[in-house]
């Protein structure tokens, strides 16, 4: 049972983290609200904004002047919090790869391989938090920007929905904390 929870855990992490690590690097945080009328695609993502037509398929992409340039709080907050979480959750899987029974590290000590699962149960649970907190911190700017400017009648000729990349670091973050709770709380 416990090599099976352990495995079962150790899968879910590293796809997890894997979802983490995408959402982190991909540009499409935000992207403009589908209208019948646009002719092009755009996406706002945390290091770059694209914009891809959509006739031809022509992708172009400016890239951020600096990182360490003024921007807007909700990307620093977020890169901050998203790269904090992919270090993290790659800790937790290196420490967890070590600690499975399946592993022939530290095989006459199995105390020691529990100990090693549940630190990195803790380690991963407080990435997931963090990922979760950086995604969802993103997400609800967009919108509260976006009811800001309808609740004033402002139309600047865009409307922005979260992208597939701030669904994917949720999703991450989400797939971390459960692995963590299988880690943390069901392996003893």
């Amino acid at each position: 049972m416990s090599a099976g929870l352990q495995m079962t855990a150790f899968g879910l992490a590293l796809l997890s983290t894997l979802f983490l690590v995408i959402a982190t690097c991909t540009d499409c945080w935000m992207v403009n609200a589908d209208d019948s009328l646009e002719v092009s695609h755009k996406c706002r993502g945390l290091w770059r904004e694209c914009v891809t037509n959509m006739q031809d398929g022509v992708k172009t992409c400016d890239q951020y002047d600096s990182i360490l340039a003024d921007h807007p709080v909700k990307i620093v907050v977020t890169r901050t919090l998203l790269i904090t979480a992919d270090l993290l959750a790659g800790l937790a899987l290196a420490t967890l790869l070590l600690g499975l029974d399946c592993i022939k590290f530290l095989k006459e000590e199995p105390h020691v391989k529990l100990k090693m699962c549940y630190g990195a149960g803790v380690i991963l649970g407080i990435g997931s938090v963090l990922g979760l907190v950086g995604s969802v911190w993103y997400a609800v700017d967009v919108y509260v920007e976006r009811a800001t400017l309808v609740s004033h009648n402002v139309f600047l000729g865009v409307h922005y929905d979260f992208g597939w990349s701030c669904w994917l670091g949720m999703a991450g973050s989400t797939g971390c904390l459960v692995a963590a709770i299988l880690l943390t709380c069901c392996l003893y």
